[in-house]
């Protein structure tokens, strides 16, 4: 909990102040927090029943009379052999019953392993989790005011941020590292970046399907066997299976194919921009969503069936008078929603993106862009809310000092998403009577308030609450000097996941690792 009332000159009073002080700043037990990853949402639905009846519907068309262009050999192989039919226009068209028959027997749950398995993540229902995404290729320097090339430093020190942030629930990478100019090596890097920074579940991406053997190679190593890996798969794969609308990424589908062979979750990932590469609509940019991840589910279930696999609608909105994403825009929010309430309608696990700015720097517009999406993601249940901190101008940019501010920010939505309980205790009708008859004739300081401090309210640690008197008295402090603060003192600690030295001398090798020793 931030104390914004504590100045260094300022002397501390002893005692039962100092001493509740103390308490409420030492860490709560799992049970006690007001906020936690996994918790249930859903209570927000933009769209009915009927909607998402008549959205399912219009997508098994889609699949069923346009289909999909461009699989791979061995994926045609895969689809047709599950029933699918290859046109001779080369298109792969899908029967309803191929894809309810998937449906019904696809996964209702998965678990997105951690490395340490302390930050487990159970994708079922409506839980929700937040995190990082993304393929930004400029860090944003919000002092300079300027952008710059990430690197693989700037990737493992995201994860390193990642790792100490408790509103941050998995890493999936969320920028590229131009440092590095062979893809193979810059793909294994990002793997060795990312798993040395934090011990929280990783999604990464592959150039090529050749690559996949080398990192699950990594991959192996790092978890001590290959049997270890495959009973506690720590990374998953973010996979762009298709380029809308309605063709299959070939290489991506391959890459698929060995990502599932390596016992690897996948992310399958759609992600058509309304007006450009789907429908300009709300609701057909969702039909389009849903229609390309039920092909991929049927895909992932033809090359192994019941492999973990995420439902990954990420429809994007554009601005309509300059053709710019508008990630930030109401629209986008919505989006979002309505493809979390199709997850829940399928009964699979389900991502999609929220909490990205158009904002070039962490800014207002940035704090009502990423709130917005950010709590209605969560309000309608998504399990894995994407790009949810850190990532500015429509995806080109990430920032250290926003991925920390967004830890606060995702507090605040987390409470949201949590919502109001209604019992006996909550009602408060004893404390009410208590308070005005024959009582003080106020709540503050009472045992009841007291004792719901921490496990109904969610605190700031950067945001300030000060009177404008006491913030004088502090000096002013400045949002983002605070957060660049926390960043510097995060980065001078020693990193909790970082291997142990044989596996690191081994991995170094075997591979040419770019992070120095």
């Amino acid at each position: 909990m931030n104390d914004q009332t504590k100045t260094p000159a300022r002397a501390t009073r002893s005692g039962g102040r100092a001493a509740r002080r103390a308490a409420r700043a030492a860490p709560l037990a799992e049970n006690l927090r007001a906020i936690r990853p996994g918790m249930e949402g859903g209570t927000l639905k933009p769209l009915s029943e009927q909607d998402m009846e008549r959205i399912h519907q219009s997508a098994l068309d889609a699949l069923e009379q346009i289909g999909l262009a461009d699989a791979p050999q061995s994926g045609i192989d895969y689809l047709v052999g599950a029933g699918c039919i290859l046109g001779d226009d080369g298109r792969i068209r899908f029967p309803r019953a191929l894809v309810e028959e998937t449906i019904a027997k696809a996964n209702r749950s998965v678990t997105l392993f951690s490395r340490d398995g302390k930050t487990d993540l159970n994708l079922s229902g409506s839980r929700v989790h937040y995190g990082t995404a993304g393929a930004a290729v400029h860090m944003v320097d919000v002092h300079g005011r300027n952008y710059r090339e990430s690197t693989v430093q700037d990737l493992h020190d995201a994860a390193r941020i990642s790792d100490r942030l408790d509103n941050i629930h998995f890493l999936q990478r969320p920028m590229v590292c131009r440092d590095i100019p062979d893809n193979r090596e810059m793909d294994l890097n990002s793997i060795y970046a990312t798993t040395a920074g934090t011990t929280k579940h990783v999604g990464v991406s592959f150039t090529e399907p050749d690559f996949v053997d080398d990192a699950l190679e990594m991959l192996h190593m790092i978890a001590g066997g290959e049997d270890k890996w495959r009973e506690r798969p720590f990374v998953s794969n973010s996979n762009c299976f298709v380029v809308p609308p309605m063709k299959f990424a070939t290489e991506s589908c391959e890459v698929m194919e060995k990502c599932i062979a390596g016992g690897m979750p996948v992310l399958l990932l759609s992600a058509g921009m309304a007006g450009a590469t789907a429908p300009s609509t709300i609701a057909g940019a969702i039909v389009q969503a849903c229609a390309e991840c039920l092909a991929g589910l049927v895909y992932v279930n033809a090359v192994k069936p019941g492999a973990p696999a995420i439902f990954g609608t990420w429809p994007f909105g554009l601005d309509l008078r300059t053709g710019a994403m508008s990630v930030g825009s109401g629209e986008q929010a919505l989006l979002t929603a309505g493809c979390a309430q199709m997850h829940k309608f399928y009964g699979v696990p389900g991502g999609a993106a929220a909490g990205a700015s158009d904002s070039k720097l962490p800014d207002m517009q940035a704090g009502w862009e990423q709130m917005c999406t950010a709590v209605m993601a969560g309000l309608s249940g998504l399990n894995m809310v994407y790009e949810a901190a850190g990532m500015h101008a429509s995806l080109l940019g990430f920032c250290h000092e926003s991925l920390i501010l967004g830890d606060d920010l995702i507090g605040q939505a987390l409470r949201c998403v949590r919502g109001i309980e209604v019992n006996d205790e909550t009602l408060a009708l004893d404390q009410i009577r208590a308070t005005c008859i024959g009582g003080p004739g106020h709540y503050l300081g009472t045992d009841q308030t007291l004792s719901r401090m921490q496990s109904d309210y969610v605190y700031p640690g950067l945001g300030d609450r000060t009177s404008p008197k006491e913030w004088e008295e502090l000096q002013k402090p400045d949002l983002l000097k605070k957060a660049s603060a926390r960043k510097e003192q995060i980065l001078r600690e020693r990193s909790q996941a970082r291997f142990d030295p044989e596996t690191d001398a081994a991995l170094r090798a075997r591979f040419t690792i770019h992070l120095p020793a």
